[in-house]
């Protein structure tokens, strides 16, 4: 596991790509979440008892930094095969967007323009934002090792 690791971002680009995933997924999911503020300047602020929603936020925010740089070194070596590199960034990119549940703002544009449609969901996604996390959070570990063993075995790197 650790050579295909190695192998990946032993390219620079691919080290770029991962922060610069990483760092806007991070900035923006905090934002969104309301943990990060930028009016009336910049203040950063985690309430009593949702330390465990940031700590998901990073997770997540990682897990997308690593896995989306692997598909698309999949996608460069394997574009032969476009079925198997479909599913694999189906994955990856739902698990991503998956995470931006606690829309805050967000929910309140989707209450006035939707009605109640848009209060149950809202309502939904506020409720239920830390398993939904959790489950974009499993659905990347997924896509990670499934993804390290398509490279493996396409790309008969040694074990």
């Amino acid at each position: 596991m650790s050579s295909t690791l190695s192998l990946i971002f032993s390219n620079y680009l691919y080290v770029v790509l991962a922060s610069t995933v990483f760092t806007f997924m991070l900035i923006g999911l905090l934002i969104v979440s309301q943990y990060v503020f930028l009016e009336p300047y910049l203040v950063g602020h985690i309430q009593q008892g949702s330390e465990i929603g940031f700590v998901l936020i990073v997770i997540l925010s990682a897990l997308s930094g690593l896995v989306i740089p692997m598909n698309i070194y999949r996608i460069n070596i394997l574009k032969k095969s476009k079925g198997k590199i479909s599913g694999s960034l189906f994955g990856s990119f739902v698990g991503s967007i998956a995470g931006a549940c606690s829309c805050g703002p967000i929910g309140f544009a989707a209450i006035s323009t939707f009605g109640s449609v848009g209060a149950s969901a809202f309502s939904f996604l506020t409720n239920f934002e830390i398993p939904i996390r959790v489950g974009a959070i499993a659905l990347l570990v997924f896509t990670y090792y499934t993804t390290i063993k398509s490279i493996k075995v396409e790309c008969s790197i040694v074990k």
